[in-house]
């Protein structure tokens, strides 16, 4: 007999144990797997979301309220320019991108618009102050970047609707929402007065069903210089890496500018954020009894076959068999649970995730194969590990010891 029809024969006479040891690591990779498939679904609709929001933290005037956010009624509270380079060179994890806005009154064709200054992202870069700082990297140390990946903006300024920031926006130039377009008439390439001001119109915003739709953005100081507001803004939209958005990042620029109001409107997604936390540690403790359960299981199965195959093994080792040969012999039965139970623990896992997982996290699950071979390498790693012990032990049995036990 060679050594696999030696392995296929004892497992098909002592089905029993080697059953409960591959239940043990499929239950175990079950539950890994549906877990980590439905948090990991979970956490990119989550970013997803955030990214959605736009802004998904406000800092504001002391006196100011959401309330006067929305309904763009800022006119009245403003804070200093300078806390946008606080923010900048204090270079907090997990901030993408800022946009300071002004908003004034205005008129467009005789009826009341609100005019919104903006600094567009290309003046970041420029800044000779700021040029040092590693702002709007997609990578932030720290930052829980597995719920929320890597961010995409698009360069278009009609994005401007819903990321909330513009690449690029001249002195001269103006954007303008779909309400103030429709009823002014103006279109890309005309221009709009603006507090005695003629601006280019550079693009017109999609309708957004908010108070985006009857606003006219301008370049930041030209809104300043037109309405000689001076170098202040009513607010400072601040794009969050959405772990840190629902986490630590509203703290630590409350601390850094204690006379503003630091507040999130990311709540929609907040609590969601905990849940996945709490999937990711569960993860972690459902490895941690894999480990445990099913490592005992398979050490405990190769020993009780050692003990109970003794005297065929000295019966082996007596006809020429090494201890090598013995070694990988219950090896590989080990390797043989690890795979039957990792690999339908995978199957069960991901059927349980697809099926469950919008039910759990409103989210839809498709497999993903990285995590799915990881799996199976930590449940042969495992076998290995728990199995090489007694099997190390059974290579070392004495053949003339063997026969003398009744």
């Amino acid at each position: 007999m060679n050594l696999k029809s030696l392995v296929w024969r004892e497992l098909a006479e002592r089905p029993l144990s080697m059953l409960t040891s591959t239940l043990a690591i499929l239950l175990g990779v079950t539950a890994l797997v549906a877990i980590r498939h439905v948090t990991t679904f979970s956490e990119q609709a989550v970013g997803q979301q955030l990214q959605s929001l736009g802004a998904n933290v406000l800092v504001l005037p002391k006196d100011a309220t959401l309330q006067d956010y929305y309904s763009a009624d800022l006119n009245t509270h403003t804070l200093p320019e300078s806390h946008v380079s606080s923010i900048l060179l204090a270079n907090l994890t997990g901030v993408e991108r800022l946009s300071p806005k002004l908003c004034v009154s205005a008129k467009v064709a005789d009826r009341d618009v609100t005019l919104t200054g903006i600094l567009p992202q290309n003046e970041f870069q420029t800044k000779s102050l700021w040029q040092s700082v590693s702002l709007f990297s997609a990578k932030h140390e720290g930052c829980k970047k597995a719920a929320c990946g890597p961010k995409t903006y698009d360069s278009a300024p009609e994005t401007l609707a819903s990321s909330r920031t513009i690449d690029q926006l001249k002195g001269n130039e103006a954007v303008i929402g779909a309400d103030v377009a429709e009823f002014s008439g103006l279109k890309v390439g005309k221009s709009v007065t603006m507090l005695g001001e003629k601006l280019q119109v550079l693009a017109i915003l999609p309708r957004t069903g908010t108070v985006d739709d009857s606003r006219v953005f301008a370049h930041l100081h030209t809104v300043q210089r037109l309405t000689k507001a001076g170098e202040v803004v009513n607010a400072i939209e601040v794009m969050g890496c959405c772990e840190d958005a629902a986490g630590g990042l509203v703290p630590r620029l409350a601390e850094l500018l204690p006379d503003a109001k630091v507040v999130t409107i990311s709540q929609v997604v907040s609590t969601q954020v905990g849940i996945n936390r709490l999937m990711s540690q569960m993860s972690m403790l459902v490895l941690g009894i894999l480990v445990v359960v099913g490592g005992t299981s398979v050490a405990s199965t190769i020993s009780a076959n050692v003990r109970e195959r003794r005297r065929e093994v000295g019966t082996l080792m007596a006809l020429g068999a090494t201890p090598g040969f013995v070694l990988r012999l219950f090896l590989l039965k080990a390797w043989i649970l690890g795979i039957a139970g990792a690999v339908g623990g995978c199957v069960l896992g991901l059927a349980v995730a697809v099926l469950l997982g919008s039910q759990w996290a409103g989210v839809s699950v498709t497999p993903l194969p990285g995590l799915l071979l990881l799996t199976v390498g930590v449940a042969l790693l495992l076998t290995t590990l728990a199995a090489l012990w007694p099997a190390r032990r059974a290579a070392k049995l004495d053949p003339c010891l063997c026969f003398q036990e009744v």
